[in-house]
């Protein structure tokens, strides 16, 4: 018996000494990371750094785009100060894009503009961004680990935006850009942030007299947004007619301005009403002179609606009470 095993084993030690080829599909190289290798080694590689980009540049005209990003990602992480890299860095992107990985492609262009600033294709690459952006606001989903669809974010969407106006605060896209930033805080319900957003494109891009018109208008309608909701809040309704009246003052022949007098109309009238409910409060509980401020405020607010009118009322009942009050005095 231990002669069998002696045997078996020799015939093991002797198969594992023979020269066997074995593929290695996973490859790990410094600065490059794990990569597949088919057998026969990596025939896509060079060893310049013009030839490799034309390897990837070649791969991606025959829409082989994991062999295209592979390629030019070995240029930049080779010859990162080449003159060859930042084409190398926007083919990736590119490559990404094309495959539908829509954020990982935002990213891989980001890191184009922050390492190579002066890169010539600068404004194509924000044009990249932009419209990247532009999908995700539309409701396209964001990927988990990049390949399953996950969910919508207007905040990672709003953050796409914010990056693409410091890239280039005064490119082409840019006030578009900070408008979109608005829009996907609007998305959010997020009006506050929403109205920050519209206020620095209007500030920001004043000379471009569309874009401002339409900043302002959107950052009052964020207001008007706000004053709104289930609990009705004064001051963005105060916030909301500031800035309806600055458009009507600066953009008069605007034709949105008659919706804006409606609205604004609305909102006082709302003011109004919110006005004489604390002045009733302060007349059930018997603090006159409380109710009598908010009465007033009342008629200031909204002189020709129904609340003032009941103000009137109120103030001349309380006005009589008071007269008869002290004349009842001894």
């Amino acid at each position: 018996m231990k002669r069998f095993w002696l045997i078996v084993a020799a015939v093991m030690f002797g198969v594992l000494l023979l020269p066997v080829r074995t593929p290695a599909p996973l490859v790990y190289q410094p600065g490059e990371g794990w990569t597949y290798e088919s057998p026969g080694g990596a025939k896509w590689q060079r060893a310049r750094a013009k030839e490799q980009l034309q390897v990837a540049q070649e791969a991606f005209a025959a829409g082989k785009h994991r062999l295209a990003a592979k390629a030019a990602r070995r240029v930049v992480a080779r010859w990162p100060l080449s003159d060859y890299a930042p084409g190398a860095q926007y083919l990736i992107g590119r490559c990404y894009e094309y495959r539908h990985r829509d954020a990982r492609a935002f990213k891989e262009y980001q890191k184009l503009i922050e390492r190579y600033p002066k890169y010539e294709r600068f404004d194509e690459v924000l044009l990249h961004q932009f419209e990247i952006a532009n999908r995700f606001l539309a409701g396209q989903w964001f990927k988990l680990w990049g390949f399953i669809p996950f969910f919508p974010s207007m905040e990672k969407t709003a953050d796409m935006y914010a990056k693409i106006v410091r890239n280039g605060p005064y490119s082409r896209i840019a006030p578009q850009a900070q408008l979109n930033l608005g829009v996907a805080r609007e998305k959010q319900k997020d009006y506050f942030l929403a109205v920050k957003a519209y206020e620095k494109a209007a500030d920001q891009y004043a000379d471009q007299k569309a874009f401002a018109a339409e900043a302002l208008y959107r950052a009052g309608r964020a207001w008007y947004m706000q004053a709104k909701t289930a609990e009705y809040d004064q001051s963005a309704a105060g916030n909301a007619i500031a800035t309806f009246t600055d458009f009507i003052i600066l953009y008069p022949n605007d034709p949105r301005v008659p919706r804006l007098r409606t609205l604004i109309s609305s909102l006082r009238t709302e003011q109004a009403r919110g006005a004489y409910e604390i002045a009733r409060y302060y007349e059930k509980k018997h603090k006159l002179d409380g109710a009598r401020v908010y009465y007033n405020e009342v008629i200031r607010r909204a002189a020709d609606s129904e609340y003032a009118a009941a103000a009137k009322e109120r103030l001349a009942a309380l006005n009589r009470a008071t007269a008869a009050a002290a004349a009842a005095r001894p």
